[in-house]
């Protein structure tokens, strides 16, 4: 049976919309373990420098479109691989069917599946699934942020002793970039700092109050689309101004609290080079 979302996110079903997209992560990330259990023999081929597309982006795109428009038959998707599928209802699911590709083709474990819905021009809801990892992570602006089905316990206050912030750099950054990024956290700030391959597992550490803060330089929009509102139901912001920001471009921003964005938005107007 075909589902559609009310006003008030549920489905015709009576199921919540946060219940339906969650057994949707769910069963992709099934899939893509499929793949990563098999990578010794898994056909890998390269879309620019370091740019990792597999057999597995594909399978699970596909997968996760189609579910979506089972469910949501009026809504959009927007997706890392297969474009942009046009809906009547404004709201718009934007995927990424495996964000950490580099990792995942590794062996690593840090790589999800994001699900975020983009509505009224702005991030409302995400769900994040790692499985690898077992973790499940969700909300949006109506729905409070949940660790594997529990509250997402409150984010500690920023201490600048103990503070750590995240980033990640699309292989178009200039070295010139990447060097002022680091050497301004390590000087300017003298806090420390963590690339993990993902920017979505890097947010979600954010969530987790393992880090407090993240910077980009040249995310895509499905990168960050699900993890975005979850830290926004958690208290924290960011610097993307979505009214300027198409979804097909790539981002400059700085998240976390708003003492420490105060902090960062100096970085982010001293790397002005085009990404």
């Amino acid at each position: 049976m075909k589902r559609v979302v009310d006003t008030h996110g549920y489905a015709s079903s009576g199921r919540p919309a946060e219940a339906i997209v969650e057994d949707i992560a769910r069963e992709a990330g099934e899939l893509a373990l499929a793949h990563f259990r098999s990578l010794a023999s898994l056909p890998v081929e390269r879309k620019g420098h370091l740019d990792l597309v597999t057999k597995a982006d594909r399978q699970v795109e596909e997968f996760l479109v189609a579910r979506l428009r089972e469910a949501f038959p009026d809504d959009g998707v927007f997706g890392e691989e297969g474009g942009e599928i046009p809906g009547t209802s404004g709201r718009i699911w934007v995927i990424d069917p495996i964000d950490g590709t580099f990792n995942f083709v590794r062996g690593g474990q840090n790589w999800a599946i994001s699900i975020g819905l983009f509505e009224n021009r702005r991030p409302t809801f995400g769900v994040i699934y790692a499985p690898v990892r077992q973790l499940m992570l969700v909300g949006g602006r109506s729905v409070g942020a949940r660790l594997n089905g529990k509250p997402v316990k409150p984010l500690p206050a920023l201490d600048m002793s103990a503070a750590s912030v995240g980033f990640s750099f699309h292989p178009s950054i200039p070295t010139s970039d990447r060097i002022e990024v680091v050497r301004f956290l390590s000087d300017e700030l003298q806090i420390n700092f963590r690339f993990c391959g993902s920017a979505t597992l890097s947010l979600v550490e954010v969530a987790m109050g393992e880090t407090d803060g993240y910077i980009s330089l040249g995310d895509s929009t499905w990168d960050v689309m699900a993890a975005l509102p979850i830290l926004e139901s958690l208290g924290l912001s960011h610097t993307i101004d979505w009214s300027r920001t198409g979804l097909s471009e790539k981002l400059r921003f700085a998240c976390g609290n708003d003492e420490l964005l105060s902090m960062l938005v100096p970085l982010l107007r001293s790397v002005t080079h085009a990404a």
